[in-house]
């Protein structure tokens, strides 16, 4: 069992086919390893009786020679945003703290249809609010990287971190909101977890915390189940240790859903990678826009470093221009605002979820909502309230509909000059200490924070970060790729040929012990 919880889902699933290895030792081993890291504070719900369940069903499909599949008793995680009959789904709130849903989100149906073993619901930003995970009624989820945990776990390459904090209570923040899902991946306990990707969810963690994070194009993946924070904008995605893993989960989950009107309706076919080694003639932008003042130098130079190496493999490496996305992120934040505000509105005391003692209707209504949202989560629902009163309707939500056109053209017209793919840096920096980033409001955490990410929101293509190197502190350092709607074959297909370029170190288990 040594080093098999950072394995790639491939290898695990062939030990399982030939009998090497029994799906109840690989639950066992999850749950053992999510306690020794509970520090971290990734996960809000561990559903250890469930995933017993389910790893002893896989046993038996494993003795009669029936598996559903390569996910067939592989321990995976779910953002606690999306809905599993009969386990509390919280959105890591007061407001949700007693909700228990009576069905699961699609996304995890399907991957429980094929056999993937559910070990717990991971912490987020309530209701998904945020850039770091450490608004969350649970508490904040502590990055593994630069923690005291760290010095459990050992690199696959000569490369060693060089963290360095200004005291033991200060540690890096995991990213957000799917914070939880990242370092529930990163530290080993799964293989893969699912996170919502609003505004950059999923990539951001996935940078911060050196994974793969992918967001599908928009209709590709169902959203029913998943509780909505911006209905034109959620995207369920993927954290994973490797390219091939994350393609994985994505066969299995994507495809059309009649309960979500807005899954794309026709059939899903599966691909793999079989010639990611060959991106000759390749035309890659490189977007003047994501290189703002405050870009860390060291990502700036990952970034050329990358340029540099597709060129030399074949690759065209252009200069593009996206010139509307200096607004992009106002843009945005005033329609995640009015979609907060609408979506927020059916939390209401009354017929589930946190209810205040007060007698009365309107009492019950007020106090209710006051107690059960957090400052950040209130704050939005008001100004989403504030621009959409009739006054103020065409001044900002008509007028950020507008934008949000012209930031969705700016991608089409790249594509139209023949541009296959975008390179850009994910994130602004490495991943910030805590003290550093709690020293400013949410608002402004999401306006630095999701500078690179939210444009792919607006406009619905796909993207993904590919974890490249570490800095100087021993910190990952991660690129993003966004193709064209409906591409996504094109972006694994390049995000495979970086990964296997630059050998990401990967962290891995010490020993035994740890994990038996």
């Amino acid at each position: 069992m040594n080093k098999i919880l950072t394995a790639p889902i491939k290898e695990v699933s062939h030990k399982i086919t030939i009998g090497e290895l029994c799906p109840t030792e690989l639950y066992r081993s999850s749950i053992k390893l999510i306690s020794n890291v509970k520090p971290l504070n990734a996960y809000v719900n561990v559903t250890e009786n469930l995933a017993k369940v389910q790893a002893e069903h896989s046993d038996k499909r494993q003795s009669d020679g029936k598996l559903l599949g390569q996910l067939d008793g592989i321990p995976i995680a779910i953002k606690d945003n999306f809905c599993v009959e009969g386990q509390a789904t919280t959105c890591s709130s007061l407001m949700l703290s007693n909700f228990v849903p009576g069905y699961s989100a699609t996304v995890y149906n399907r991957l429980r249809d094929n056999g993937a073993v559910l070990v717990g619901k991971t912490n987020l930003d309530q209701f998904a609010m945020g850039s770091g995970t450490i608004d969350s009624f649970y508490g904040p989820v502590k990055n593994l990287w630069g923690s005291e945990l760290i010095s459990k776990y050992i690199f696959n390459s000569s490369l060693s971190p060089q963290t360095e904090r200004s005291n033991c209570n200060d540690w890096y923040i995991a990213g957000g909101s799917s914070g939880g899902s990242a370092v529930a991946v990163a530290a080993g306990t799964c293989y893969a977890a699912l996170g919502s990707d609003t505004g950059g969810s999923v990539r951001n963690p996935a940078a911060y915390c050196g994974l793969v994070g992918f967001k599908p194009s928009y209709g590709l993946v169902s959203r029913h189940g998943l509780i909505p924070l911006v209905n034109s904008m959620d995207v369920p995605g993927i954290l994973t240790r490797n390219v091939d893993d994350n393609l994985m989960i994505f066969n299995k989950i994507a495809g059309p859903d009649p309960h979500d009107s807005t899954t794309i309706d026709r059939k899903f076919t599966q691909f793999e990678l079989n010639d990611y080694s060959e991106i000759n003639g390749y035309r890659i932008g490189v977007p003047k826009e994501y290189h703002p003042d405050r870009l860390n130098e060291e990502i700036s130079n990952c970034w050329r470093i990358i340029s540099k190496l597709l060129i030399g493999a074949g690759a065209c490496v252009i200069p593009v221009s996206l010139p509307h996305t200096e607004y992009s992120i106002a843009c945005y934040s005033i329609l995640n605002q009015c979609e907060v505000a609408s979506n927020m509105a059916r939390f209401d005391g009354l017929e589930y979820g946190f209810r205040s003692d007060e007698m009365s209707t309107e009492e019950l209504y007020a106090k209710s909502r006051s107690m059960g949202f957090n400052d950040v989560v209130r704050s939005r629902i008001l100004t989403g309230n504030y621009f959409l009163l009739s006054e103020n309707y065409d001044d900002y939500f008509v007028k950020a509909m507008r934008i949000r056109r012209l930031i969705s053209q700016d991608f089409d017209n790249t594509w139209d000059s023949n541009i296959d793919l975008l390179l850009t840096p994910t994130t602004l920096s490495v991943a910030p200490l805590y003290s550093d980033f709690i020293s400013e409001d949410n608002q402004t955490q999401c306006s630095i924070h999701d500078f690179c990410t939210q444009p792919a929101n607006m406009a619905g293509i796909p993207a993904i970060n590919v974890p490249i190197t570490l800095s100087s502190k021993g910190l990952p350092i991660g690129l993003q790729l966004m193709a064209p709607y409906l591409h996504d074959e094109k972006l694994f297909k390049i995000a495979k040929w970086i990964e296997n370029a630059v050998n990401f170190p990967r962290i891995q288990l010490e020993d035994e012990s740890m994990i038996l």
